[in-house]
């Protein structure tokens, strides 16, 4: 997922995002450890993801108090 496309989106959005990847995540790991993935490098993509938007979000969170 692209910053652009985090940044477009509203924060109630986001936070339903952020659930989602959350999810994707557990699974991934999941599947992992069961019987392996065919790509290992999505669980880093979708670290990054969330990350990206837990970033956004705080901005967002800092930007109201000011």
């Amino acid at each position: 997922m692209k910053i652009n496309k985090i940044r477009e989106m509203s924060s109630p959005d986001l936070e339903k995002e952020l659930g989602e990847l959350k999810s994707e995540l557990f699974k991934l790991r999941f599947s992992l450890k069961t019987n392996g993935l065919d790509n290992p490098m999505k669980i880093k993509e979708v670290r990054k993801d969330i990350a990206r938007v837990k970033t956004e979000l705080r901005k967002r969170e800092i930007e109201e108090v000011k």
